[in-house]
């Protein structure tokens, strides 16, 4: 319903003064200038002034003008209410930010006020990228984070706090500032929150720069340790943090300007999180935002999930099992007891294959327990979240059942997955989810004030409520005969109009019998017509109130059997926070099982030492792409120890381009990903010390908008690995300084090689293209070469994707050059140039080279020049086959034989 004024309705001249309407509506405007208005008038949510336009461009909606102000039109757009969520979701995607403005009273309570009153509105929530908690608007099976980044002691501190509104999930980290990149980063950042007092901070502009999720300035006030502590007491009503451990002043502020954030977000309702989650003990794999990039860890290039490492091995069936991995990858651990744990749960369920068809059956149809609890609490959920919440519970149930049945004692982990998702260790838990079971209907409405939720047989004044409403007919029916039968007038009818509702009819003649005593105790005469008479009773008043109010009474009973499951729901929060970490436990395990199954994937070995032994070592990603072709994938070894032991500390890789130098290199840094998130790896064998940070420095790329060109940017990442990584790290580098002139790039890659070697100390792979690089293996004691394998075959080059001992001899980029498609003309030329340079490198000195250069390049249309015969062909041309003896051709044919086996090794 509209409201009683609207600008429709009323014009203002230039100057005069502004409707109670636009009144109210630029009143609740100015409290949040930055967000875009849904004003609440009826079944639309309307926008005016620049939301309309803004809204218009954006949804691509119309835009019309209702009414004046200031003597201009009021540019007006809306969309329909029971839509809304569809339209939030193409503003929030757009950058936008929504302010939710509803009608708190009904028109008819406020004409009570007045008949001139308009109707109150005010803001209900703040809809932000950050603080999404509906299905439609979140992808299932990705987290949301919503984190702040504080400073504190003039920048010497940092810290951040993360939540993920939609499933309660809260965390506080204390970091150090040049490391919030990494730590931040871990996170699937929906929104970021700096305080503008330390936006330009110089540890907190680059990690700004780095995230690609909207950043939202917030007053310096709410980053603040009083604030902080003030908003942590009130969201968890203690008196006193103790029981959350101790607080940094960075922590403190980082809570504060998070917490002060959520609850302007829902509008001043109770903030809705779990108590914070420290980090743990033994903390997580440091990733900078260059390497995750570069590995392509829960994202390709492309920004897709297919082609990153998490959508080539997620096996989940569950969206909060989905989550979990993606964090575990995101975000490895340094735990060992830890990845042992996750290790040990994935090994018995891949031992007893059985069991995990069993388990990930059941977990199948488990719903989203994480977030319907959340939304539920929130006070946004309705009863889809109620049936979600109790088939989830009868599937973690019967889960952990199935893991009960199997033979043999489960690990820690599956243990005590199983026993959180015991019902018959949770009494609460189960009564709750059989009583929903029973109180649901099978396909209940998303929304609560839908109606039509309840099962019949739950409530029996819901079930009187609903007989009044649906069988009103036949109730009035059967009153009609037991007063027919009572009066004996077998002529009465009870009929109903407008003006008197419902009442009794009898012909005239029998009007006087119901007007006499005692029948007149029973019968109220109400009108009399010249050929009927009308009466009520007391039973029938009743009743027709109670028809008139069963609509009003079903949908209101419904709300209150929905009011008090919410409550139990709330009541249990922590027991159902309990499992559904269990369902995405178990769903993770039997995912990861599946997934080493389907591969062949192995368990690594954890070592003390800082080693990394691989024996014929995949890359899951790549494997997965040419599988879908019908290929193999080529496996290798790698064998590398940062104490120079079990192995070079160092490995010199050379080979020609696309000979598979960056996928070697990269298939072990993901294998230590792997490995450090609780997963098998793709390998026959792996033996890993474990890594405190791991560094990628493949391909190339431009920052032009800060100023960067591709060597700027490669110069940036190669100095943050030789100025961070330690003799625990694991670093992957591809052609170091190739951006510059050849004796530039040469210089700065050897300097690279001798300080990671000698300085850092750390496990390393260093691809190059600069075969000088090749000689330090001889000068420094803990490197090595290693080499991709190629040959020409016919003028054509055919890479053989496998990796051997020692320097590749040369790097082929003519060859690829023409597998690339250059015109035979330019190849014929480079190929000049090659053999001119090779045959005396000084050349390259004497200017003008190309002038020197005197036989003419080979026409596009013909083939290149032929290269100066080999010994073969000259053995088979100074052969007379006429006078050789039987013995001499046989002599003959076995040295032919022995120098085309030279020529074949040699790569001719």
């Amino acid at each position: 319903m509209a409201d009683t004024a609207t600008p429709s309705k009323k014009k203002a001249t230039k100057g005069s003064e502004p409707t109670p309407f636009m009144v109210q509506y630029l009143g609740i405007k100015a409290r949040h200038p930055e967000a875009l208005l849904f004003f609440r008038m009826g079944d639309f949510y309307e926008l005016f002034f620049e939301d309309a336009v803004a809204a218009a461009r954006i949804l691509d909606i119309t835009l019309t003008a209702r009414g004046e102000h200031d003597g201009k039109p009021i540019p007006m757009a809306g969309v329909p209410y029971h839509a809304a969520e569809g339209y939030l979701a193409r503003l929030i995607k757009s950058g936008a930010r929504v302010a939710v403005c509803e009608q708190t009273e009904s028109p008819a309570e406020a004409k009570k006020r007045g008949s001139k009153s308009i109707v109150n509105r005010d803001i209900v929530r703040i809809v932000t990228p950050g603080t999404l908690t509906e299905d439609s608007l979140l992808p299932a099976r990705q987290g949301q984070a919503l984190a702040a980044i504080a400073l504190a002691r003039g920048g010497a501190d940092a810290a951040i706090a993360v939540c993920d509104v939609s499933t309660g999930r809260f965390d506080v980290t204390a970091v150090a500032p040049a490391a919030l990149g990494d730590a931040l980063l871990g996170w699937p950042l929906s929104e970021l929150l700096v305080s503008a007092a330390d936006r330009d901070h110089a540890a907190i502009a680059p990690v700004l720069a780095a995230s690609s999720a909207p950043v939202t300035d917030r007053p310096a006030r709410a980053a603040s340790p009083k604030a902080g502590e003030g908003l942590l007491k009130q969201a968890f009503g203690v008196a006193a943090l103790d029981a959350f451990g101790d607080f940094s002043r960075a922590e403190l502020s980082a809570i504060g300007l998070l917490l002060d954030y959520v609850q302007l977000t829902q509008a001043g309702a109770d903030i809705r999180l779990d108590p914070p989650s420290r980090p743990p003990p033994g903390g997580h794999l440091s990733i900078d935002p260059a390497t995750r990039a570069s590995l392509e860890i829960d994202r390709a290039m492309n920004g897709s999930r297919e082609g990153s490492l998490l959508g080539a091995i997620d096996r989940t069936l569950t969206a909060p099992g989905a989550r979990l991995l993606a964090s575990r990858l995101s975000r490895p651990s340094l735990d060992r007891d830890e990845i042992e744990a996750r290790l040990e749960a994935v090994a018995w369920l891949v031992s007893a294959s059985d069991s995990l068809d069993a388990l990930r059956t059941r977990l199948k149809s488990a719903p989203d327990l994480e977030r319907a609890r959340t939304r539920l609490r929130l006070g946004r959920g309705g009863p889809r979240d109620l049936l979600a919440i109790s088939r989830a519970l009868q599937a973690g149930d019967e889960a952990a059942g199935e893991l009960a049945r199997a033979e043999g004692g489960l690990p820690p982990r599956l243990a005590t997955a199983a026993e959180t998702l015991s019902l018959a260790a949770s009494p609460a838990l189960a009564t709750l989810a059989a009583d929903l079971a029973r109180a649901l209907t099978d396909a209940p409405p998303m929304l609560a004030r839908d109606g039509g939720f309840i099962a019949p047989g739950w409530d029996s004044a819901l079930d009187e409520a609903r007989s009044l409403r649906d069988d009103s007919r036949r109730i009035i029916a059967e009153l009609q005969a037991r007063y027919a039968a009572e009066t004996g007038i077998s002529a009465l009818k009870i009929k109903f109009n407008n003006v008197l509702g419902y009442f009794i009819d009898v012909p005239a003649r029998h009007g006087d019998a119901l007007m006499a005593p005692p029948l007149s105790e029973t019968f109220i005469h109400r009108q009399t017509l010249a050929g009927n008479v009308r009466f009520s009773t007391r039973d029938l008043a009743d009743l027709a109130g109670r028809i008139s109010r069963a609509e009003e009474e079903a949908k209101a009973r419904e709300i209150a059997l929905f009011d008090g499951f919410c409550a139990r729901v709330s009541d249990l929060n922590t027991g159902l926070t309990a499992s559904a970490q269990a369902i995405a436990e178990l769903d993770v395990a039997g995912g990861n099982a599946a997934w080493a199954i389907e591969i062949d994937a192995v368990r690594p070995a954890l070592a003390d030492a800082p080693v990394f032994e691989a024996t014929a070592l995949r890359h899951p990603v790549v494997e997965a792409a040419l599988k879908r072709e019908g290929q193999g994938f080529t496996a290798n070894d790698l064998s590398l120890d940062a104490d120079g032991e079990a192995g070079p500390r160092l490995l010199l890789v050379t080979g020609p381009n696309m000979a598979g130098k960056s996928t070697y290199l990269r298939q072990a840094a993901l294998a230590v990903i792997l490995a450090q998130s609780g997963c098998f790896v793709p390998a026959r064998a792996l033996t890993l010390g474990l890594a405190d940070r791991v560094f990628s420095r493949v391909g190339a790329s431009d920052d032009l908008a800060r100023g960067r060109s591709t060597f700027m940017v490669e110069m940036v990442e190669t100095a943050a690995i030789l100025t961070q990584a330690t003799d625990r790290s694991f670093v992957i580098l591809d052609e170091v300084g190739r951006g510059t002139s050849t004796y530039d790039g040469l210089a700065i890659a050897w300097a690279a090689v001798e300080h990671l070697h000698g300085q850092n100390g750390c496990r390393a792979l260093f691809a190059t293209h600069y075969h000088e690089l090749t000689r330090l293996a001889d000068d420094l004691p803990h490197a090595a070469n290693a080499s991709l394998r190629a040959r020409e075959w016919k003028h054509d080059l055919v890479f053989l994707h496998e990796v051997q001992p020692g320097p590749a001899d040369r790097s082929y980029g003519v060859q690829v050059a023409r597998l690339a498609g250059l015109p035979k003309r330019a190849v014929a030329r480079a190929t000049q140039i090659l053999k001119r340079l090779e045959a005396d490198p000084a050349s390259a000195d004497s200017l003008p080279l190309f002038a020197a250069m005197t036989e003419p390049p080979a026409p596009e249309d013909t083939p290149a020049a032929p290269s100066a015969p080999s010994a073969l062909l000259e053995m088979i041309a100074d052969t007379d086959p006429d006078a050789l003896t039987p013995r001499e051709a046989l002599d003959f044919i076995y040295r032919l034989k022995s120098e085309s086996k030279k020529n074949l090794d040699s790569g001719d």
